[in-house]
């Protein structure tokens, strides 16, 4: 069994298969976690959550949904829709008992709006956040947290707090000394396909800086994740990613860590459950 903690498969990207899509990561016997970025999304995760027993769901909104900017990944292209965060509209969400966590949310200045100033639009995002992080310890929910290009914003940040919540820093790119302050704090890294993508022949230094942190982390503190639809693993670039292909994140991570891959999908499947407080 392997827990992909970190999944969007109530994207439009599924729109057509998703039944499917769910359908095969099923029979494999993968448990995910389906993570809203606004309320939409949020909602949709709510009520997938419901009628599959393998799935969970996070309830947050994304930074880059605090302003309408555009988005232009490898997988997908959109205008991000401007939506606040609405406390009594993820309240009623909360009750559901298939909710494990608060998020996505957190830091991005890698996606700026062109129109805006990026003090501003800083300022905005550590506001919602601190919200977040609230919401969080009144309903005794771990965290979800995005950071891009914002480790240092989001460290200091958290630093700052009177009472820091349990949670994993999802998609962790950075390096090491940024790794140590956040299990400082006692957060999990989630580790996806981007561990194992090849290193830029043009600029290999951050992915032998991120390898490094895999190589380092304690194995009670790493979940894995897919993200789907986005970063898809090496083995299977050019499709659209799904939750099994976690596989392929648990087996990179497994030889690099020297770690039979029985024994690592245990390990992170049971990182995972602690962390989200399923079945203990």
């Amino acid at each position: 069994m392997l827990f992909d903690t970190h999944c969007h498969i109530q994207f439009q990207a599924y729109k057509e298969d998703r039944d499917a899509v769910l359908k095969r990561s099923t029979e494999k016997g993968i448990l995910m976690n389906m993570v809203g970025t606004q309320k939409d999304t949020s909602r949709m995760a709510v009520e997938l959550a419901e009628q599959y027993k393998n799935i969970y769901a996070s309830i947050g909104t994304h930074p880059i949904h605090l302003h309408s900017t555009h988005v232009d990944e490898e997988e997908s292209s959109f205008l991000s829709r401007e939506e606040s965060f609405d406390w009594d509209y993820y309240s009623e969400l909360a009750k559901n008992p298939k909710v494990i966590a608060v998020g996505e949310c957190g830091l991005d200045l890698f996606h700026i709006p062109k129109d805006i100033d990026k003090e501003a639009v800083l300022r905005k995002q550590k506001e919602v956040f601190l919200d977040h992080v609230r919401f969080a310890l009144v309903h005794d929910l771990p965290m979800v947290i995005h950071c891009r290009d914002a480790h240092d914003e989001l460290i200091e940040l958290l630093k700052g707090l009177e009472a820091i919540p349990r949670g994993t820093i999802h998609c962790y790119t950075s390096n090491w000394s940024h790794a140590q302050e956040y299990l400082k704090m006692g957060f999990y890294l989630g580790f996806t396909g981007v561990i194992t993508f090849p290193p830029k022949k043009t600029d290999p230094l951050p992915q032998e800086r991120l390898l490094e942190v895999v190589k380092n982390i304690p194995l009670n503190r790493v979940v894995v994740e897919t993200d789907s639809p986005y970063l898809t693993p090496q083995k299977n670039r050019g499709k659209r990613n799904e939750p099994f292909y976690v596989e392929e994140v648990v087996k990179i991570f497994a030889n690099i860590r020297d770690l039979q891959y029985e024994t690592a999908a245990e390990i992170t499947t049971r990182n995972a459950k602690e962390l989200f407080k399923i079945g203990v």
